[in-house]
């Protein structure tokens, strides 16, 4: 049975990993994830991991930065003020020895820090880590597509005492308007989604939560309460042995490739 779960809200790629990202109104979508997305990221040329802010207390200034993807296969890197940042000032802006590199290194690594223990003790302190390995020749942690709806979004928004939530925060790749209502994409996991004329995606599993929604993103200031009540509301095991995590959203496959735009219907099958 299909059945129509929504629309084509918004779409976001982030072309450095880590970086805020940039809305588009339209995208091809391959087998690598959106066009454009992830394309980059910055290596600690000290440890030779990947810069991720799930590990805040050394890469939160990352979230400070804007990036875009120029069409020639190249980024633009924005500060605060709207003002480039170029490459040889990275590792100033950041505060660690830093290279933006478009290959990873074989078995690329970032550290996870154990959200729990942030939300606990703050940015400052140091935690415990989890080296994560990303897929082989990407600067993706778990799949190449996130989709969040925003029935999740409002149902978190509501949940939490500001009595709404930044769709940022959670760094999707689409964003689906649905009139459904609570942690809907959950019932989805295992199926398939037909999006516009081509596009058909299969749902593999919740997106568990790292400290990212906690950290200012921009201009937007701390909020703790975008992951606690995930914790509190929202607690699934995205993989059998991994435990409860705090989920919102989840990651894709791309079945067959193809071209959507907001507005596209998105049918459940």
């Amino acid at each position: 049975m299909t059945t129509r779960v929504g629309t084509i809200g918004a779409l976001w790629r982030y072309p450095v990993k880590s970086m805020l990202g940039e809305e588009l109104p339209a995208a091809d979508i391959t087998a690598r994830g959106l066009d454009g997305d992830r394309t980059h990221a910055l290596l600690d040329t000290e440890t030779g991991k990947v810069a991720s802010a799930k590990n805040p207390r050394l890469w939160r200034n990352l979230l400070t930065l804007s990036a875009s993807a120029t069409g020639d296969g190249g980024v633009r890197i924005t500060g605060p003020d709207g003002a480039d940042v170029s490459h040889d000032d990275l590792s100033q802006v950041v505060g660690r020895p830093v290279a933006l590199a478009t290959e990873p290194p074989s078995k690329a690594v970032i550290d996870r820090a154990n959200p729990n223990e942030v939300l606990d003790s703050g940015i400052e302190v140091e935690v415990g880590l989890h080296a994560i390995e990303l897929p082989p020749g990407t600067f993706f942690d778990y799949s190449t597509l996130h989709l969040l709806t925003t029935a999740t979004l409002d149902r978190i928004g509501k949940l939490s005492p500001r009595g709404s939530v930044e769709v940022q925060r959670y760094r999707p790749n689409l964003v689906i308007d649905t009139s459904e209502e609570g942690f809907v994409e959950n019932a989805w996991i295992g199926r398939e989604l037909a999006i516009g004329p081509q596009l058909r995606l299969r749902v593999a599993v919740p997106t568990p939560r790292c400290a990212i929604p906690t950290l200012a993103h921009g201009r937007l200031p701390r909020d703790l309460d975008a992951l606690r009540v995930p914790a509190q509301h929202n607690r699934l095991e995205p993989l059998p042995g991994m435990g409860l995590h705090p989920c919102a959203g989840v990651h894709a496959e791309v079945l067959v490739p193809g071209r959507i735009a907001k507005g596209d219907p998105v049918l459940l099958e």
